[in-house]
C-alpha cells in the first residue's frame, strides 16, 4: 500500500490516538504515527500539540524515522522555541554518529531551525563537521553557515566559521569546494558592505577551476558565478581561464552554458577585442548558444532574453545564426517576439534578404500582436540597412493592398519614420496612403497620416480637403491626433496661404478656445502668436528641417547594459533589469559591471566619430514625432523643478546650431574642442589645503590635494619637518570610502631632516574596499612616520573621479535622458560666470566633462553634457547660459542622484579657477 494512505479523511479524536502511538513500545507503529503527523501537518492541521511526544521518537536508530521527526521539528520549532531546547542534546550526539548520513542530517537540520536560542548549541557541532572525515558531511555544514550567517551574521564571524569556510575553498572533493563557493556567494551577498568576505587569486582559481570539471551541474554554476566576479591580472592569465572554461560551453545544462558564457563575455571585455584569441572565443559562443534554441520553450525563452543582451553588447558573435532565429509555426508568442526582436538586431546588408521574405510572410500569420510587430520590423529593417529601404516600402505597399485593417495601420506608422530617415525619396506612395484614409481608427495611425499629410501638403491636392475631414470629429480625437492636425494645418496655410486662411482659423479656434488640454492650448497659442507677429520666422520655425531618425532606438544605455551582461544566467537577465530593481531587502552593495574594455584598432577609429554634427539650424521645436513627449514653450528664467530640456530631446539630434559653423571642430577623442582660445585651457587642480597642522602631527605638517593626469590619479603630498628631530619611514593607509580610493603603491619617501620639506606624488587607483561615508567625498587616512601614526580626513574633489570615456553618443544621451525618472533631476545655480559657451565648453572637457551638443534658444546658449564617475556612475547635465549674464542654469540626472551636490561643487570649481 502507498503511502497516500496517510492523507485520508481523519475521524475526531485523532490527535489523542496520535500521541498514544507516538508512545507504543513497537517501533513500526511509531514510525506509522510520525507519518500520519507529518501528513497531517503537510495538509495544513495544527499538530504542535504532539510537539513533545514527536521530539521523544528522535532517540533511534531508524534514519527514516529520524527524517521525518526532523522535518516536524523544522516546522514547528519557531513556534515552541523552548520545547525545541528539548532536542538539542540528540542533535549534538546524532553529529557524532558513525553513519555520516545522521551527522550530515542533524547539522542540515540544525540550520534550519531558525531560532536563537538554539544557534548558539550549534557553534560546537558544526565546527567538528566542517572538519569532518567525511565529504558529504563537509558539503552539508558549508551550506548550514550560510543559513546561519542569516540568523546571526555576529555569530560568525566571531567563532570563525568564515575563515573555516575559506579553508573549505582547498578541499580535495569538489562538491565540498562548489558547496562553499555557493555559502560564500550567499554571504557576500547579505554583508552589510557588498564586499567580497574572500578575495580570489590566482592559487584560488586555480582550485576552482580544478573542481570545475568533477562537480554536479549545480556545483559548476556556483563556481562558474564566483569566477565571473574575478578581475585577472594580466592578459595572459584570462586567457588560462577561457581556455579552462570554454568546454563547459558543451554542457548538457542550460544553467551551466549560460554561466559560462557570463564568464568569457567579461574576460572578453578585458582582452583586446581584435585579437585573434577574441575572434575565436567569439566563434565558440555561437553554437552552445544556438543549441539552446531546440530546448523546450521556456529554456528557449530565458535563452533568448539572455541572447538579446549578447548581441547588443556583441553582434558579431552571431552575426552568421540568423537562421535559427526564424519563427517556427509551433513557437508560443513570448518566443516568437523575442526571436523578431534579435532578427532586426542582426539585420545587415548581406542578410536582409532572407529577413525580409520571412517578415512578409509573418505578416500574414493569424497572431494579431506577431502581425504589429512583424510590420514594424519591415520599417526597421528599412531605416537600419539603407539599401533595403526599396524593397521594404515595397513590401509594406504589398501589405497595404491586402486591405488587412491592423496591417494597414502599422504599416502607415513605419512609412511614417521612413519619410524621416529617407526625405524626398519615397513620396511617390502618399497617394497610395491616401486611399486608406478612412480605415483608419488607431490613434497612431491617424497621427502618423496626419503628419505625412502636413508634412507633403505642396504634393498633395486635396490635402485641406483631407485635414478638414478630420477636424469634424475634432474633440472626440486622442490628444496625439489633435496635436499633429494643428501642426498640419498650420503647415498646410505656410505653405498655401491663399486657400487655407479660413481653415487655420477654425483650428486654431478649436484648439484655444473649445480644448481643455493644456498642452494643445499653450501650442495653438504659440503658432497664433507666431502667425500673426512674424510670420517668417513661423515659416523658419514650423518648416525647419527634421533631425534624421535612428534605427536603434529601443537599446539598452550602455552602463545598464553592462550590467546586465554581469547578470546573464539570472532573473536580472530575463527581466532586463538590475536586480535591486524586482528584489526587496537585498544589500546595496557594489553594483556589477563590466570592466573598461580595451578598445580593438576599429573600434577606435569608431569612437573618434562620435562628435556632434555640424548639420542643420534651430531644429523643429513644435512639430514632433508622434509619440515623443508634447513640447514645452522655453522660457527665460525657468522654475524649480522644470525640465529644462522642454521635453524636445529630439533636437540634439539636429547637432549645434548655425552659431557654431565653423567655431568648433571635433578632437581626436570625438570632443568639442574650441578654436577661438589661442592657447589650449590648463586642466584644473584644486589649490594645496593644510590637511594635518604641525601641532597635531608632532612637528610633521601635510599640506595635499588630489590630481588626475592622463587617466591617472594621485595624492599630491608636501611634507614639512617642523620638529627637532629627522623623519622616516613613511606610510600611508586609507580606510573604506565611497570609491573604493587606494594607494596604488607604498610611499616611498626617504629621509626629511628637521626644517626641510618635500614633494611627493602618490598615486590612486579604485580598487579598494568601499563602504559608503558622510559625506559621499569623505576620506580617511593614516600616515605613519618613526615619531608615530596619525589621523587626518579629507575631501575628495569629484572632478578627479571623472573618467576619460565619459562622453556619449547623442542618441544615447537622449534615450538615457527619457529614461531617467524626473524624481532624479536635480538642478542648481552657478554664479560668476566668465567666457563664451565655447570656452567654458572647451575648459569642462579638460576636467572629462563632455558637451555632447549645443543649440541656442531664444538667445541663451544650451550645452548637453556627460561624464562617468570611476564607479561607472553616468551623469547627464545640461548647462543653460545667456550671454553676458553672470549667472548660469544647471540641470542634473542621474540614476545615483546624491552624487549632485558634488558634481556641482566640481563645476563651480572649475568654472571659477
Amino acid at each position: 500500500m502507498t503511502d497516500s494512505k496517510y492523507f485520508t479523511t481523519t475521524k475526531k479524536g485523532e490527535i489523542f490516538e496520535l500521541k498514544s502511538e507516538l508512545n507504543n513500545d513497537k517501533k513500526e507503529k511509531k514510525k506509522e504515527a510520525v507519518k500520519k503527523v507529518i501528513a497531517s501537518m503537510t495538509v495544513g492541521k495544527d499538530v504542535s500539540a504532539l510537539f513533545p511526544d514527536v521530539v521523544n521518537c528522535m532517540q533511534t536508530d531508524n534514519l527514516e524515522l529520524k527524517k521525518l521527526v526532523y522535518l516536524y521539528l523544522m516546522n514547528y520549532a519557531k513556534s515552541q522555541p523552548d520545547m525545541a531546547i528539548m532536542a538539542v542534546n540528540t542533535f549534538v550526539k546524532d553529529c557524532e554518529d558513525p553513519n555520516p548520513l545522521i551527522r550530515a542530517l542533524a547539522v542540515r537540520t540544525m540550520g534550519c531551525i531558525r531560532v536563537d536560542k538554539i544557534t548558539e548549541y550549534l557553534c560546537e557541532p558544526l565546527r567538528k563537521c566542517l572538519k569532518d572525515e567525511d565529504p558529504y558531511v563537509r558539503k552539508t555544514a558549508a551550506v548550514c553557515v550560510a543559513k546561519l550567517y542569516d540568523i546571526s551574521s555576529g555569530l560568525v564571524e566571531d567563532q570563525g566559521f568564515l575563515d573555516q569556510l575559506k579553508e573549505l575553498l582547498s578541499d580535495s572533493n569538489p562538491m565540498v569546494v562548489a558547496n562553499a563557493v555557493a555559502a560564500l556567494s550567499e554571504i557576500n551577498e547579505s554583508s552589510p558592505t557588498g564586499q567580497p568576505l574572500v578575495e580570489l587569486n590566482a592559487s584560488t582559481i586555480n582550485k576552482l577551476l580544478t573542481a570545475l570539471n568533477e562537480c554536479t551541474e549545480w556545483g559548476q554554476v556556483f563556481i562558474l558565478d564566483s569566477l565571473s566576479n574575478y578581475n585577472p591580472k594580466d592578459d595572459r592569465e584570462a586567457q588560462s581561464i577561457c581556455e579552462r572554461i570554454t568546454p563547459r560551453l558543451a554542457h548538457a545544462n542550460a544553467a551551466v552554458v549560460l554561466s559560462a558564457v557570463k564568464v568569457l563575455m567579461k574576460m572578453m571585455e578585458i582582452l583586446a577585442a581584435d585579437t585573434e584569441f577574441c575572434a575565436g572565443l567569439s566563434k565558440k559562443l555561437a553554437p552552445p548558444l544556438v543549441t539552446l534554441l531546440s530546448s523546450e520553450p521556456e529554456v528557449q525563452y530565458v535563452a533568448l532574453r539572455n541572447i538579446n543582451l549578447i548581441v547588443q553588447k556583441k553582434p558579431d558573435i552571431l552575426k552568421h545564426e540568423m537562421k535559427v532565429f526564424f519563427v517556427k509555426y509551433n513557437d508560443p508568442i513570448y518566443v516568437k517576439l523575442e526571436k523578431l526582436d534579435i532578427m532586426i538586431r542582426l539585420a545587415s546588408q548581406a542578410n536582409i534578404a532572407q529577413v525580409l521574405s520571412e517578415l512578409k510572410e509573418y505578416a500574414t500569420e493569424v497572431d494579431v500582436d506577431f502581425v504589429r510587430k512583424a510590420v514594424r520590423a519591415i520599417g526597421r529593417c528599412a531605416i537600419k540597412v539603407e539599401p533595403s529601404a526599396e524593397r521594404c516600402v515595397s513590401t509594406l505597399l504589398d501589405l497595404i493592398q491586402t486591405k488587412v485593417n491592423y496591417v494597414v495601420q502599422e504599416a502607415i506608422v513605419v512609412i511614417k519614420d521612413i519619410f524621416r530617415k529617407y526625405p524626398n525619396k519615397y513620396e511617390s506612395i502618399i497617394s497610395t496612403l491616401c486611399e486608406n484614409l478612412d480605415t483608419l481608427d488607431e490613434p497612431e495611425a491617424r497621427a502618423s497620416m496626419v503628419w505625412i499629410i502636413g508634412e507633403y501638403a505642396e504634393r498633395i491636392d486635396n490635402a485641406d480637403e483631407l485635414l478638414d475631414s478630420f477636424l469634424e470629429g475634432f474633440a472626440d480625437e486622442n490628444a496625439q491626433v489633435q496635436l499633429q492636425l494643428l501642426t498640419a494645418v498650420v503647415k498646410l496655410f505656410l505653405k498655401r496661404p491663399a486657400h487655407t486662411q479660413a481653415l487655420v482659423q477654425h483650428v486654431l479656434s478649436l484648439a484655444t478656445q473649445d480644448s481643455d488640454n493644456p498642452d494643445l492650448r499653450d501650442r495653438g497659442f504659440i503658432y497664433w502668436r507666431l502667425l500673426s507677429t512674424d510670420p517668417a520666422a513661423a515659416k523658419e520655425v514650423v518648416l525647419a528641417d527634421k533631425p534624421l531618425i535612428s534605427e536603434e532606438t529601443d537599446l539598452l544605455e550602455p552602463t545598464l547594459l553592462d550590467e546586465l551582461i554581469c547578470h546573464i544566467s539570472s532573473l536580472a537577465s530575463v527581466y532586463h533589469k538590475p536586480p535591486t530593481a524586482f528584489v526587496e531587502g537585498r544589500s546595496a552593495g557594489i553594483r556589477k559591471t563590466l570592466p573598461a574594455a580595451k578598445p580593438g584598432v576599429e573600434e577606435t577609429v569608431r569612437e573618434a566619430t562620435v562628435i556632434p554634427s555640424q548639420e542643420s539650424l534651430i531644429g523643429d521645436l513644435l512639430s514632433m514625432d508622434i509619440g515623443s513627449t508634447i513640447p514645452q514653450v522655453p522660457v527665460a528664467q525657468p522654475a524649480n523643478n522644470v525640465d529644462l530640456l522642454g521635453g524636445d530631446l529630439d533636437i540634439l539630434l539636429t547637432g549645434p546650431g548655425p552659431d557654431l559653423s565653423g567655431g568648433v571642430q571635433p578632437s581626436t577623442t570625438g570632443l568639442l574642442g574650441d578654436i577661438f582660445m589661442s592657447t589650449a585651457p590648463v586642466k584644473f587642480n584644486p589649490p594645496k589645503t593644510c590637511w594635518l597642522p604641525a601641532d597635531k602631527g608632532k612637528g610633521l605638517e601635510l599640506f595635499g590635494t588630489f590630481s588626475r593626469r592622463a587617466g591617472q590619479m594621485a595624492m599630491e603630498l608636501t611634507i614639512t619637518n617642523k620638529a627637532m628631530q629627522a623623519m622616516n619611514g613613511f606610510a600611508i593607509q586609507f580606510n573604506k570610502n565611497s570609491f573604493g580610493i587606494s594607494p596604488a603603491q607604498p610611499m616611498n619617501v626617504g629621509n626629511v631632516p628637521p626644517g626641510q620639506s618635500l614633494e611627493y606624488r602618490l598615486l590612486l587607483n579604485t580598487s579598494g574596499p568601499v563602504q559608503r561615508m558622510d559625506p559621499l567625498n569623505t576620506l580617511q587616512v593614516a600616515m605613519k612616520n618613526n615619531v608615530d601614526v596619525f589621523y587626518y580626513a579629507c575631501q575628495i574633489p569629484m572632478q578627479i573621479l571623472f573618467t576619460e570615456d565619459g562622453t556619449l553618443d547623442k542618441r544615447v544621451f537622449l534615450t538615457t535622458w527619457r529614461d531617467i525618472p524626473s524624481a532624479n533631476e536635480v538642478q542648481y545655480t552657478l554664479n560668476d560666470i566668465k567666457g563664451t559657451a565655447d570656452m567654458i565648453s572647451s575648459k569642462m572637457t579638460q576636467s572629462n566633462i563632455f558637451t555632447i551638443a549645443k543649440r541656442n534658444v531664444e538667445g541663451q546658449d544650451m550645452l548637453y553634457q556627460s561624464l562617468k564617475l570611476t564607479n561607472n556612475i553616468w551623469v547627464l547635465l545640461e548647462l543653460k547660459l545667456t550671454p553676458g549674464a553672470t549667472t548660469a542654469t544647471l540641470s542634473l540626472k542621474s540614476r545615483s542622484v546624491e552624487v549632485a551636490p558634488f558634481v556641482f561643487q566640481s563645476y563651480d570649481s572649475i568654472l571659477k579657477a
